[in-house]
C-alpha cells in the first residue's frame, strides 16, 4: 500500500512548515470534498464526466497550479532553518487556499464521488441529494482523521529538521517532486 498524493502533499507540508499548518493544508483538502460531493449531489459531476473538453480544461488548470507551486518552491531558499524568522512561512491561510484549490481542480475526486457513491445510496426514504451529502460528509471525516494523523505525526518531525540544517535542500527537491508528480498523475488522468 503507498499513500495517494494527497497524504504525500500533508506530509510534506507538515514536515516543512509544522504540524498547526499541516493541519490548515487537511482543512483546505477536506474543504474541497464539499465542493465534489455538491457537484455529484446536483448531478455537475456527470457533465463534467460526459464532457471532454471540460475535463481536460479542468484536469489542464489543475497541472498548471501544481506546476506553478513546484516553480515557487524551486525558487525558494533550500536552506532554512524551522525557528527562525527569517524564512518565510506560508500561512495557515495560504495553506487552507492551496489544499482546498489543489482538491477542487483535481477532477478525479468528482468522479470518484459520482462512481462510488450511488452505489452506497442507503434510503428509500430520504432524498438522493441528502444521502450524497451523508456520504460526502461521512468521507470528509474519515479523511479528515486520517489526514490530521499524517500531519501530526509528520509534524513532530520538525525537531530532527532542526538539528540536521542540511535536510532542507532535501525537502526542497522532495516537494518539487511531489508537486510535479501530482501535476502529471492528474494531467495524465483518465475519466
Amino acid at each position: 500500500m503507498s499513500p495517494g498524493p494527497d497524504n504525500i502533499y500533508v506530509l510534506m507540508q507538515s514536515i516543512v512548515n509544522g504540524k498547526k499548518f499541516g493541519l490548515a493544508t487537511v482543512a483546505g483538502l477536506i474543504s474541497g470534498c464539499l465542493v465534489h460531493t455538491t457537484l455529484v449531489a446536483f448531478g455537475v459531476s456527470a457533465i463534467i464526466k460526459e464532457n471532454d473538453s471540460l475535463f481536460f480544461i479542468i484536469k489542464l488548470f489543475g497541472a498548471l497550479y501544481l506546476l506553478y507551486l513546484a516553480y515557487k518552491v524551486f525558487l525558494s531558499k533550500s536552506e532554512f532553518e524551522l525557528n527562525s524568522d527569517h524564512i518565510p512561512k506560508k500561512s495557515v491561510v495560504q495553506l487552507f487556499k492551496q489544499g482546498f484549490i489543489m482538491n477542487v481542480l483535481n477532477p478525479k475526486v468528482s468522479i470518484f464521488f459520482l462512481a462510488f457513491f450511488p452505489g452506497f445510496l442507503f434510503s428509500d426514504t430520504l432524498s438522493t441529494i441528502t444521502q450524497f451529502y451523508v456520504l460526502g460528509f461521512l468521507f470528509m471525516g474519515v479523511s479528515a482523521i486520517i489526514f490530521s494523523s499524517i500531519a501530526i505525526l509528520a509534524g513532530s518531525i520538525s525537531e530532527y529538521i532542526k538539528q540536521h540544517k542540511r535536510i532542507g535542500l532535501y525537502l526542497k527537491w522532495l516537494q518539487i517532486i511531489v508537486f510535479v508528480a501530482i501535476a502529471i498523475l492528474i494531467f495524465t488522468s483518465e475519466k
